[in-house]
């Protein structure tokens, strides 16, 4: 169970069912999972025994699961009512090259809702830690690098910067000692697709963090998880104790020389910190702010040393590439953003989750073939990626592939993996205020241009709101953003303005019905 099923009921649901089995002496196991990310249909509950299609149902409260347990364990049969695709019964969730109307593709996400994730035994069996296996008897460093540079991987935390050039940075780095870094610190708003990664399939990110530890050359990696994600931190904790056990981690990793081991660091919960100079602040023990750069992490990180950082994703594509080879990842998605991206799509669409798309795939098909548009009735205005550094995309460019060159023409970024949907009773000026409101309180306060810009920027729009904006306002807010995007310290304060001027972009229409004189 992740924290989407157990907010909407899950516990009780699985006590209910393994109290039952137990007291009834079914010869049945009772398992917990990760996130499957049909999050708008939790609790969800899989049976599969002999005799019986194996079938998922969704919004399954105890009566309904003791229910199940009577008829379809009992009496063999499917219970109708409450039925919904399963992970491997949906068409969109299979291979797309198996299925034309595939539109998703599970790469990072391929363990989570299938393995138990505080078993290491289940992700071994799914060919789990074969890939730094391989990196030691077969490829050494550089031929991980040279794999990750085959593959096109680029950094899913936003920037999408190209994965192996940052190792080979690293690696090239005089030190005497090396740090790792998995910034698993998500702050976005609507954001989840790390936690959920954490929480439903913690080795994946240990075997990245292992493959991109030996590629640097490091011997200690940190991953810094804020202190809001309880469950995951428990679970890569958990995680980290088995593979030490296993020999997985620690000295001597399966019987090479490589010596490598991993440390959990606790992040407050501030949205700053996940810049990556204010991330190694926050793990040295000081405020998290950040610095100029460069000096680069790759050259001066953490405590002085040569230092890598990457987020969660990325680590979690990592084993796969390794495993299967740089040029299997590249066929997937498109020649200059190959591989999958993981959205966690909420905001007014019909099935929100999490969705593993191709590279390519176009948003209207994510917002209306994999989470069934909007609701009745209504229609689909924009979709807001990127979170707090995005933008808003209007319905008339939805057709738009998703890449990281085609959203930031658009005015807005890939992100990390934040997506809003909005339909026609939104508004965009307020959606503007939300995010200036959420980039002002999250300031660090460090530099002057986030810490003013911003606030001044959020003094005009609360002034447009109330009606009393005049058309000298909507320059002087774009003047604004324009002095924090070139004056900003750091990436928060550099792209806070983006909503604000991507809806100025597409909805200017909605500030002038505000203004007291027309523009």
């Amino acid at each position: 169970m992740s924290t989407c099923g157990i907010a909407a009921g899950a516990e009780p649901v699985y006590r209910a069912l393994a109290d039952a089995v137990r007291d009834r002496e079914l010869n049945i196991e009772v398992r917990k999972t990760g996130c499957v990310g049909m999050c708008s249909m939790e609790p969800l509950v899989e049976i599969n025994v002999d005799g019986a299609p194996r079938t998922m149902y969704g919004e399954v409260g105890v009566d309904a699961a003791l229910r199940l347990l009577d008829e379809h364990v009992g009496r063999k049969h499917v219970v109708p009512g409450f039925q919904v695709p399963g992970v491997d019964q949906l068409g969109f969730y299979e291979e797309p090259g198996h299925d034309p109307k595939a539109k998703q593709h599970r790469i990072v996400l391929r363990n989570c809702g299938i393995i138990d994730p505080t078993h290491i035994e289940d992700y071994i069996a799914r060919g789990g830690y074969q890939g730094i296996k391989r990196a030691l008897a077969e490829l050494g460093p550089e031929g991980v690098i040279d794999e990750i540079k085959k593959s096109g991987l680029r950094g899913r935390g936003g920037a999408g910067y190209p994965a192996w050039m940052k190792w080979s940075f690293a690696r090239k780095a005089e030190g005497d000692e090396k740090f790792m870094i998995c910034n698993a610190d998500e702050g976005d708003p609507g954001a989840y697709m790390d936690r959920s990664v954490l929480e439903g399939d913690p080795h994946a990110v240990i075997e990245g963090m292992l493959l991109a530890g030996y590629a640097i050359g490091a011997t200690t990696g940190f991953m810094y998880v804020r202190a809001e994600y309880p469950l995951a931190i428990d679970r890569i904790e958990n995680a980290i104790r088995q593979a030490r056990r296993l020999g997985l981690v620690g000295k001597n990793i399966l019987g090479s020389d490589f010596n490598y081991d991993l440390e959990v660091r606790l992040g407050a919960g501030a949205f700053v910190c996940g810049e990556e100079t204010a991330l190694m602040a926050s793990i040295e023990g000081k405020r998290g702010t950040p610095w100029p750069r460069p000096p680069y992490p790759a050259e001066k990180g953490l405590w002085g040393k040569p230092s890598n950082i990457n987020n969660v994703e990325t680590l979690a594509n990592v084993a796969p590439i390794i495993r299967n080879g740089g040029a299997w990842f590249a066929k997937i998605g498109t020649k200059k953003s190959s591989g999958t991206k993981v959205f966690a799509v909420t905001g007014k669409a019909r099935h929100s989750g999490l969705v593993e798309i191709p590279m390519g795939t176009s948003l209207r098909e994510i917002v209306m073939d994999v989470c069934g548009g909007v609701p009745p009735g209504r229609r689909v205005k924009a979709v807001q990626t990127g979170g707090p550094s995005g933008g808003v995309i209007p319905e008339d460019k939805l057709d738009t592939p998703v890449t990281y060159e085609s959203l930031q023409e658009l005015g807005s970024i890939m992100g990390s993996g934040g997506m809003i949907v909005m339909d026609d009773t939104d508004g965009m000026l307020d959606i503007a205020r939300f995010y200036m409101g959420f980039c002002v309180e999250e300031s660090c306060g460090k530099c002057a241009p986030c810490r003013i810009g911003g606030k001044q920027m959020m003094n005009i729009l609360d002034k447009i709101a109330d009606g009393n904006g005049t058309p000298d306002d909507i320059i002087l807010l774009k003047r604004l953003a324009r002095s924090m995007r070139k004056a900003s310290l750091c990436g928060l304060g550099q792209t806070a303005p983006n909503p604000v001027l991507s809806t100025l972009r597409y909805f200017m229409n909605e500030y002038e019905e505000k203004l007291l004189q027309p523009v």
